[in-house]
């Protein structure tokens, strides 16, 4: 199959509005994530990385979008800053991916502005791009499955380059519904330690344009997306797999798909939602697939879960660890909370490696992952 090459990138986070703010953020150690108090004296409240106040005022900028479609104009506008390709030509797919939409608007809007096609379409619109947007709404997959579907529409011959969107915003619907799965971490998430709470939720859109042509950017590409695995465990509506074996089995698609074996896997972005279940599957997993010896971060300690978004985001900060010899610290962790051994990243370090991992699971049972080769 012809490569397919991560050309460049864009986010709008609480971290910062570009995506190579988002990366220097993360080095920097910095972290989002704040406290938010409960209503009453026996709520311990909760903890999410929310976008500033002068954030949600850039959005204004664009009065005729929601506020996640101007996120999504953002990140893609902070991606076409470094390539010399046109997106309003035919031979460019926009791929939108979203968990949630504009779901905020419900009931204060016409149902019409809530549809995810809606979205989708006001951002191909804007950039002039004439073909029907993909939309991809897979639970806490969808940013990475976004990226399968896109790189296998590219080696199908059907485009050469494909805007590949994600976007979720934080809102008491989203907080409401995780708070009734008592999955909500009333402080800093922890992912695999053995203190862990629950997850803390994030917004962010983020943007990774892929293209066959390794030299549409101004600069060289980060990554090229070397393979993708899918499966679903049908376990349970909200419960993952007990025994790590369907995310084990996409993890093996992909590495098949890249033609590599485990051990030469360098780091592992992992999902990482540091709740009980979770982070024990995504263990039980990466030992199964032979992948458990590399060194292994979550990102979702730095900017929450950012759902649609996620397998996006953490994709464009992965990569451009890779590309600078880089491994991201998992924030929270000290003490291993898994049953089966995995190599968490405590303190960051510089370290060369050639492939990088990366993992996505969901309310559903449904299991990705994504196989990127450094360049």
């Amino acid at each position: 199959m012809e490569p397919v090459y991560y050309i460049s990138s864009g986010i709008f986070s609480p971290l910062g509005i570009t995506a190579a703010a988002n990366f220097d953020a993360v080095k920097k150690g910095t972290v989002a994530i704040k406290h938010y108090p409960g209503e009453n004296a026996a709520d311990p409240g909760f903890c999410a990385a929310a976008l500033s106040d002068h954030q949600l005022g850039l959005l204004t900028l664009y009065p005729q979008y929601s506020p996640l479609e101007a996120m999504c104009i953002y990140a893609v506008n902070d991606a076409l800053q470094s390539i010399s390709i046109g997106v309003a030509g035919e031979d460019c797919i926009f791929v939108f991916s979203s968990t949630k939409g504009n779901i905020e608007w419900l009931g204060e809007k016409e149902d019409r502005f809530i549809y995810l096609h809606h979205s989708a379409q006001s951002v191909a619109g804007y950039f002039k791009n004439p073909n029907k947007p993909v939309i991809v709404s897979n639970a806490c997959i969808s940013g990475s499955l976004a990226l399968i579907t896109a790189k296998r529409l590219i080696n199908a011959g059907k485009y050469k380059h494909a805007v590949v969107i994600g976007c979720d915003r934080f809102s008491g619907f989203v907080l409401a519904g995780f708070r009734s799965f008592q999955a909500i971490s009333p402080e800093p998430c922890r992912p695999f330690d053995q203190d862990r709470q629950g997850i803390n939720l994030g917004e962010a859109a983020a943007c990774i344009i892929l293209s066959t042509e390794a030299t549409a950017g101004q600069k060289e590409p980060v990554a090229v997306l070397k393979g993708g695995g899918l499966s679903n465990d049908a376990n349970h509506l909200s419960g993952p797999s007990r025994t790590g074996e369907e995310l084990a089995a996409a993890i093996n698609q992909a590495l098949n798909e890249s033609g590599i074996l485990p051990e030469v896997v360098g780091a592992v972005s992992a999902h990482g939602t540091a709740t009980i279940y979770n982070d024990e599957m995504e263990a039980k997993a990466l030992n199964l697939a032979g992948v458990a010896h590399a060194p292994l971060h979550s990102l979702k300690g730095y900017v929450g879960h950012t759902l649609g978004a996620a397998g996006i985001i953490e994709s464009v900060i992965a990569c451009m660890a890779m590309k600078d010899r880089y491994l991201p610290a998992s924030p929270g962790f000290e003490h291993i909370g898994v049953s089966r051994p995995v190599n968490v990243i405590a303190r960051p370090a510089i370290e060369s490696y050639r492939y990088l991992l990366k993992t996505a699971s969901g309310f559903g049972g449904c299991n990705a992952a994504l196989v990127w080769e450094g360049v």
